[in-house]
């Protein structure tokens, strides 16, 4: 079947548990069950001497073998410094990453008889330039053609928004998974799915909960053993105990209280957790995520959005009941819960299925007009500006309907516009009038992308040979703010000719696509010399790294 043969998977890459999803004959999206029937895959690598094991069984083997699994790996995409050491070979986040996907797409090909070959990949919208980047070339190790890079928030708005086509909201989705929390205002038409703002944190999440969890219950087995030794620093008690919260956590959703047991040294503790003393010891992790909610909505503001509609509650922690009941007491209004595990992976398919349908009507079209076909993306923009009739559009869709097996509405809507902004500020450092070195920024946090920005420097002296540039990405939304408040993530050097006066403009332009990526180009203005980057940033594998951890991907079966 020709539909088959374009299938554009949705990948939801979690902290804690990933999936996988497509869409079927009928124009709904499935989540895709692994080999061991779940709908969902715990986000967990076991390196068993010469095999890797992904899911269920690498996190009852965390148990018996703390040390070869690998927990948590998304917290570490896009950090340098990260890297895990098995048998003398060394692991990047990204390559880790990879052998999940890897496990997500053998189940999915072993249940659909169907080779995974293109995928859209969900991330935190919180996500900066680093980030984004590894989780792309995670689909990469994995031998994905990544398609797209979305934020997981607005895959979350692109499935709900499915389900009522008719009705336009203005939606703030809260999203609270594993490791990550996003809150982002989403303004859901017919047509469009457009990100306002967006904030968050993606060092918290579910397992901040199962870490105060944790750490009580240390206390407990301290007070009633009398020791004062940190059972922590033992790495088999230190894994039982995650497991343990991560059990009691979700117990403690449905009911008041739950018994846990401690085993340590050869002493066994019981104690019985109350739901009450839970929410006690988290209240200030639920206050943080209220905080970035209170914050992102003063940014809405500024954009002219001073109300929602409702809130979409997102994410497997979302489940615990003092969520709901914080919510309802500081915006007075009733969340909905909507489909937490498995919405993130669905609305990532929709929008691939839409992806997929789009190329088939940009093949059809693109003769009607004077673009080359890989200049046309917008259909919409095209009937606006006149490059096409509304009935081009019919008839191409007709034909791909036809083809493919859908209605014609349904083809209809994969010319949905999906509008993000960028979660970070972007800018350079300079010196100001007081020769102090500043960032400034020149696209700031919640900007619509794509985007493209200039600005004018200057050059120092007289006979500067060359301009040192440094890009920065910071969470600010000044755009001056102390060097400090940002994080290089590239250097750039531009090489002058001779003979320049003092302060000769030097042009600088960031381009930021819709998936957050960013290209700088510096020009001097004098003999158009200019210097171009495409963020591939230091801190994402590269090199003889990337190069091996392909090599070892390859051929690789996930068990």
């Amino acid at each position: 079947m020709t539909q088959q043969a374009n299938r554009i998977f949705g990948i939801d890459l979690g902290t804690t548990y990933s999936s996988i999803a497509y869409v079927d004959e009928f124009g709904k999206a499935v989540i895709i069950p692994n080999a061991e029937n779940e709908r969902v895959t715990p986000s967990v690598v076991f390196f068993d001497e010469d095999s890797i094991v992904v899911g269920d069984v690498a996190k009852e083997s965390a148990k018996l073998y703390p040390n070869d699994v690998v927990s948590f790996i998304k917290r570490s995409m896009g950090e340098p410094n990260f890297v895990f050491v098995h048998n003398g070979e060394e692991y990047h986040p990204e390559e880790i990453s990879a052998y999940i996907l890897k496990k997500l797409a053998q189940d999915a090909e072993q249940y659909l008889g169907e080779k995974v070959t293109d995928v859209v990949i969900t991330c935190p919208a919180y996500f900066g330039i680093n980030e984004r980047e590894a989780t792309r070339k995670a689909g990469e190790i994995a031998g994905f053609n990544v398609r797209q890079i979305i934020n997981e928030p607005t895959a979350a708005a692109i499935a709900y928004g499915s389900l009522d086509s008719t009705q336009d909201s203005v939606a703030l989705v809260y999203d609270l998974g594993g490791g990550t929390f996003d809150v982002t205002m989403i303004d859901i038409r017919r047509d469009s799915v457009e990100v306002i703002c967006t904030g968050g944190d993606h060092h918290l999440g579910g397992k901040d909960w199962d870490d105060r969890i944790v750490a009580h219950l240390v206390e407990l087995f301290q007070a009633q053993t009398g020791t004062t030794a940190d059972i922590l620093e033992d790495p088999d008690t230190w894994q039982d105990l995650q497991l343990s919260a991560e059990k009691a956590k979700k117990i403690l959703s449905r009911r008041e209280r739950t018994p846990i047991s401690i085993t340590h040294g050869g002493e066994r503790v019981k104690v019985l957790l109350e739901r009450k003393k839970f929410e006690e010891i988290t209240e200030d992790l639920l206050e943080r995520t209220i905080e970035f909610t209170k914050g992102m909505l003063e940014e809405a503001k500024a954009k002219r959005y001073d109300h929602f509609d409702e809130i979409i509650l997102v994410g497997g922690s979302t489940r615990m009941p003092q969520v709901v009941k914080r919510i309802e007491k500081e915006f007075s209004v009733t969340p909905k819960i909507y489909d937490p595990d498995e919405a993130v992976a669905k609305g990532a398919a929709i929008y691939g299925w839409k992806l997929g349908l789009n190329d088939r009507l940009i093949q059809r079209l693109a003769g009607k007009t004077l673009r080359p076909i890989q200049q046309i993306e917008d259909i919409p923009e095209l009937i606006e500006n006149k490059e096409l009739s509304i009935e081009d559009v019919k008839k191409a869709a007709q034909q791909v309907a036809d083809e493919a097996g859908y209605t014609l509405p349904s083809v209809e809507s994969a010319m949905l516009r999906v509008k993000n902004v960028t979660s970070k500020s972007f800018g350079v450092v300079a010196h100001n009038p007081q020769n102090r070195p500043v960032l400034i920024n020149l696209v700031l946090r919640n900007t619509g992308v794509p985007v493209t920005a200039k600005k004018n420097f200057y050059t120092a002296v007289e006979n500067q040979s060359s301009v040192l540039i440094r890009i920065m990405e910071s969470e600010t939304s000044q755009v001056e703010v102390p060097v400090e408040y940002g994080v290089e993530i590239k250097t750039a050097v531009l090489n002058l000719p001779p003979n320049l006066p003092a302060d000769l403009p030097i042009e600088i332009t960031f381009t930021l696509n819709e998936e957050g990526r960013l290209h700088m180009t510096a020009m001097e203005t004098r003999e158009s010399r200019q210097v171009e980057v495409v963020l591939d940033t230091a801190c994402v594998i590269s090199g003889e790294a990337l190069e091996k951890a392909m090599a070892r991907s390859q051929n690789l079966v996930i068990h």
